[in-house]
């Protein structure tokens, strides 16, 4: 699996260093709740979606950022947010 780095993104994340410790988004099913301000979810989220869609652009991870924060609020789980991501990230490409 890709790994994405804090380094990697265009945004600044909050560290919710209480829950860093918990599971993190690791594969289809996980319908546990979405953080999109945590950098400890937004990381494993990220590079699962890069490394689904096949590439390491740095450019895509960018746009795949941006449709994050745009996001519509009614997505909350993890997997509802991979496939609305890989949904995006597939027409950019």
């Amino acid at each position: 699996m890709l790994i994405v780095k804090a380094f990697d993104l265009k945004f600044k994340y909050r560290k919710y260093v209480e829950t860093r410790d918990e599971p993190k988004f690791a594969g289809l099913p996980d319908p546990a709740p979405f953080n999109r301000d945590d950098l400890y979810e937004v990381l494993p989220m990220m590079g699962a979606v890069m490394d689904q869609l096949g590439t390491a652009d740095g450019e895509i991870l960018n746009k795949l950022e941006d449709f994050l924060n745009t996001m519509p609020r009614f997505i909350t789980s993890r997997e509802e947010t991979f496939n609305y991501l890989v949904g995006c990230g597939s027409q950019l490409m």
